[in-house]
């Protein structure tokens, strides 16, 4: 189903499975220009800094977008007996799991092109992309039931990640955030998930290991949350569809 799901993704897309590339390429691009040559933020290395946190964020946009209409794009799939709804989401999720995978090696050339050298500390970039993947699924399942009983979701979750876009670090560095700000600031977990992506690709660097203790049991509760109540919901998902 996530096969099948890509090929209608980009059905009938010249370029097809590319855009996945095209698109965080495309925002580089004006990252760089803009923070690295006119607005110059005076950080080091910064196409391999800012790619590394535009690939963060938009594996976690595109997964709730996608989460946010899983039910309702697949009425025919929901109204089948037996049909397990809650496979759904994690195909979302992973689909555009898959698409941050295809451009990490064009981020790795980044980094090495840089002058950087990968460490051992790369090894933990798996655990890395399971919490954040584990974090990401227990957001799309509530999206995904919300959506069902409330079709304004989708429109308030476009408003929700914009804004949340420009309290991560992707084209800045989180220390340029006002101290007094800083323990609300840190509360969003994507400021902690881009932090360590930069720590294990760019700096070869281990990461903040107790945040992202304290993330994976969160994202592990929630997940159990989110699941939760996304079966409790599916019970009325065929009358509300």
């Amino acid at each position: 189903m996530v096969v099948r799901d890509l090929k209608l993704r980009y059905k009938r897309s010249v370029l097809g499975i590319a855009w996945s590339l095209l698109n965080p390429l495309a925002q580089l691009a004006v990252f760089t220009f803009l923070f690295g040559r006119v607005l110059k933020l005076g950080i080091p290395n910064y196409g391999p800094f800012v790619f590394a946190g535009s690939l963060a964020y938009s594996w976690f946009q595109s997964s709730l977008f996608a989460a946010a209409t899983a039910i309702t794009d697949n009425r025919e799939l929901i109204k089948r007996p037996g049909f397990p709804a809650a496979i759904l989401p994690v195909i979302t999720v992973t689909t555009s799991l898959i698409q941050f995978l295809l451009a990490l090696p064009i981020l790795l050339l980044f980094v090495l092109s840089g002058g950087a050298q990968l460490t051992a500390t790369v090894l933990l970039l798996p655990l890395v992309i399971v919490i954040q993947f584990v974090l990401t699924l227990s957001l799309g399942y509530m999206v995904a039931a919300l959506h069902v009983a409330f079709r304004d979701t989708q429109h308030l979750l476009g408003v929700a990640l914009m804004l949340l876009f420009y309290l991560t670090p992707v084209f800045y560095d989180a220390s340029i955030f006002p101290q007094r700000l800083r323990v609300i600031y840190y509360l969003n977990p994507l400021v902690h998930l881009v932090g360590a992506y930069r720590a294990v690709l760019t700096r070869g660097e281990l990461p903040d290991m107790w945040s992202l203790l304290i993330l994976g049991i969160s994202a592990a509760g929630l997940l159990w949350l989110g699941l939760t109540a996304f079966t409790r919901a599916s019970y009325g998902f065929v009358e509300e569809l």
